[in-house]
This record gives C-alpha cells, sequence and structure tokens, in this order.
C-alpha cells in the first residue's frame, strides 16, 4: 500500500524529500555493451546493423532494402485501419498539430539607431531522427508527439528507427507515421539504431537530432552520441502528482495515480490532499479497483515503493510541495484551479480541473506528451517545435556605429590581452581604403 504521510509530522520533509529522490544508476555493463555497438556500427555501418538486428530482433536479411518500410505500406497501414482507430488516430493528429502550430518561432531584427540591424534568424534542423519502441508495445501517440512538431518546425527529412522482432510490423504505428508525415522508416532499435542515426551507414541517413523513448540501451546510446548529434532528454521513469480537495470521486483519483503506475514499477505517483478523509477514501479505492488492471503486479510494486499519499494543511502548502517536486504530470482537482496553477513554477505539464485527466494529454489534449521527469522541470521545457528550430544571430553594422561600437570592443580586447581582437575594431575605425583589385 502507498505510505501515508501528514505534512505536520516532525520528520516529513526528509521523508518527502527520499521518496523523490531518483538517480538513474548507469549499468556498466549497459554502458560498455553500448559504447562496443556504437563503435561497431560507426566503422561497419549496415553490416552491423544487419548482424545485431539479426542477433537481438531474430531478423536476418541479406540487405538493408529489407528493412526499410515502402511509402506505400504506410499509407496502405491507415486504411487497413478499423473506422474507429482511424479516425482517433487522425483526430489525435489534428489536435496534436493545431496546438504545435502556434509554437512557431519567427526570426526578428531590430535597429540599433545608429544604423546597425541585429536580429535572429528561425531556421529548422535538417533532418531529424525519430526512436519509437516497437515489440511487444505499440505506441503511435509517441509517433505522433515526436513527428509532428519536427514537420511543423520545417524539418527537411524526418527518419524513424522501429525495431519489429520476428519481422511483424505494427499497422497502428505505421498509421501513424503517415499521418505525421515521416519521410523514411527503418525497422531497426536498439543502440544500433541510435548508432545508424548518429553516424549515418550505407543505408541510413546521418541525422542532426534524436529524439524518441527506448530501454536502457536506447537512453544510453543517446547519452553517448550525445555531441555528435542532439537529442531530445534522457527521460526518467514516468511521474504523476495530484493536488485536491476533495472535491473529485476518489476513483478518479486512484485511476490517475494507476496511470502512470502502470508504466513502470519505478513510476512515482503521489497525492496531495487538503481533505484527510478523502486521503483515506483515495486509499480506499485503491484498495478496490487494483485487483482489476491488468498491470496490477507493476502498479502494486510502483505505489509501495515510490507511492505517496500526503494530507497537507492548505492547497497553498500542496502548490509548494508541487513545486519542490517540479513533476512531470501535475494534476490540480481543485475549485477554481487556474488560481493554484498560478502558484506552481515547476511542472511539465498541468492538468486543471476534474475533467482533465493526464491520460487525454497523453493521447490526444494536444500538448506533447514528451515532458521532462526526475525533477528536470526546473530548467527543461516539454518537446516541441523549438526543439528542431535553429536560432542564428545575425549582425549587420554601419559605418557610423563601427566608430563607437569600435572604441567598445577595442578597449575591452586590449584588457583583455587580444590584440588581434582589438585592432580588428580600430581598423573598422579609420578611412576605408581604397580596393586593390
Amino acid at each position: 500500500m502507498m505510505l501515508h504521510l501528514n505534512s505536520q509530522q516532525a520528520d516529513f520533509h526528509r521523508i518527502f524529500q527520499d521518496r523523490l529522490a531518483f538517480e538513474q544508476s548507469l549499468d556498466a555493463s549497459v554502458v560498455e555493451s553500448v559504447r562496443s555497438v556504437l563503435a561497431d556500427v560507426r566503422h561497419q555501418g549496415d553490416k552491423a546493423v544487419m548482424r545485431y538486428t539479426a542477433q537481438w530482433d531474430g531478423l536476418s536479411v541479406s540487405s538493408m532494402t529489407q528493412l526499410e518500410v515502402p511509402a506505400e505500406q504506410m499509407q496502405a497501414a491507415l486504411k487497413s485501419l478499423d473506422a474507429a482507430k482511424r479516425s482517433a488516430l487522425q483526430t489525435a493528429a489534428e489536435r496534436i498539430g493545431h496546438f504545435h502550430e502556434a509554437q512557431k518561432q519567427n526570426s526578428w531584427s531590430i535597429d540599433d539607431g545608429q544604423g546597425s540591424v541585429l536580429g535572429q534568424r528561425i531556421t529548422p534542423i535538417d533532418r531529424a531522427g525519430l526512436y519509437v519502441p516497437g515489440g511487444k508495445a505499440a505506441y503511435p501517440s509517441s509517433v505522433l508527439m515526436n513527428a509532428i512538431p519536427a514537420k511543423v518546425a520545417g524539418v527537411r527529412e524526418l527518419i524513424m528507427v522501429v525495431p519489429t522482432p520476428g519481422g511483424e510490423r505494427n499497422e497502428l504505428v505505421l498509421a501513424a507515421a503517415f499521418l505525421a508525415g515521416v519521410d523514411r522508416i527503418f525497422t531497426i532499435g536498439g543502440a544500433q539504431a541510435v548508432g545508424a542515426l548518429a553516424y549515418g551507414t550505407e543505408s541510413v541517413p546521418a541525422v542532426d537530432k534524436i529524439v524518441g523513448p527506448g530501454n536502457a540501451y536506447v537512453a544510453e546510446a543517446k547519452r553517448q552520441v550525445f555531441g555528435r548529434v542532439g537529442i531530445d532528454m534522457i527521460a526518467g521513469p514516468s511521474e504523476i502528482l495530484v493536488i485536491s480537495d476533495g472535491s473529485v470521486s476518489p476513483q478518479w483519483v486512484a485511476m490517475d495515480l494507476f496511470s502512470q503506475a502502470e508504466h513502470d514499477e519505478m513510476a512515482q505517483s503521489i497525492l496531495l490532499s487538503s481533505n484527510p478523509q478523502h486521503s483515506l477514501d483515495v486509499l480506499k479505492a485503491i484498495e478496490e479497483l487494483l485487483p482489476e488492471m491488468p498491470r496490477r503486479a507493476v502498479i502494486e510494486k510502483s505505489l509501495a515503493d515510490r507511492g505517496l499519499v500526503v494530507d497537507v494543511q492548505s492547497l497553498q502548502q500542496a502548490c509548494e510541495l508541487a513545486t519542490l517536486a517540479a513533476p512531470e504530470h501535475l494534476e490540480i482537482l481543485t475549485a477554481a484551479p487556474e488560481q493554484w496553477a498560478e502558484q506552481i513554477r515547476h511542472a511539465g505539464a498541468i492538468f486543471m480541473g476534474p475533467y482533465a485527466s493526464e491520460s487525454l494529454g497523453d493521447y490526444c489534449a494536444g500538448p506533447n506528451h514528451v515532458l521532462p521527469t526526475m525533477r528536470s522541470a526546473r530548467f527543461s521545457s516539454p518537446l516541441g517545435v523549438y526543439d528542431f528550430q535553429k536560432r542564428t544571430s545575425m549582425v549587420k553594422v554601419s559605418k557610423e556605429s563601427a566608430q563607437s561600437l569600435g572604441r567598445v570592443a577595442a578597449e575591452l580586447a586590449w584588457g583583455e590581452g587580444l590584440a588581434a581582437h582589438a585592432r580588428a575594431a580600430e581598423l573598422r575605425m579609420q578611412p576605408v581604403p581604397k580596393p586593390r583589385y
């Protein structure tokens, strides 16, 4: 059962901090295994990718062309879906696209008053890679959430990799890729797929940034190739924190806590309640609802190991604790939730009101479900269009500005002992020599 605390007990803050603490340990064997795979892919290209695909996915091929999904198969996958699934996928894609269109940034410039023009040019990255988990799990929502912002940003080419153990391709994932505008799909996974995207092979183009979730090997591979390519983030276990005043059904709250706990035994679900009786009602609802959950064992261990119910003295205190936790998902199930949302400084996504369940955010509300975890919401943001855009500073200096700016730059450069910097600025303050050619 979940740990139940009162915020007034003497050791509360120590226990609360201990519950929040989570550090992803780097398994030495995983680190070394990934390093070896990446080196093989870097030096042997397609040959290494095909060898590891045969070894781990049981999929032996003689050519990488056999591991690429034809464009027509993506379109056919969408047509093959039953009407309800196709409609749900299309609605989700439309809402996600509409939200992310509003995130696009534009280039801008200013005049310094002396004829110089300063600005920032916004351009998309050329090519992005999207990793999608495969095997027993199918995550079409992950495809939409990662691919659509890239396409809205104007990424020229989006390469998707997805493992297909035994050669079984998931129609829902392929359909989502078609809707999201994915350009090419390779049925490869693991560290070898990350390596192929980072270094490029004879068949897989090298990308500029890799996004998307994966297992420990995929996460470690992304960590190791970071610098050569950009990555979205190194994600930790899923998190949800619920602030409740007791006005919402205990069954609703219990199921929302389950929604993250079922992801992973290391996931974290926290309830901060200003109503002690409501806390007890939620705990009772958890006991009643848990037996019917297909992933009961995972949920049970997650709640027992990392779950927490706290009776707080006020909703203000709940907001202070929530800000400290900086959760991936925050639900505010209270009267006037917007009032309390203003008190939260750190959270990946905030869901306000009784009907805004976090699960809607995972699939179709519109905002991205790729969110910062492990308290990184203190300094990080959800995946968005801005992650696929670059900013370039633009500087055009007039002759008039060069006089005043030159004196400033030269003074500072001489102070730093950088003579060439100083002289380059001073030369622009002198009459322009006649061209020699």
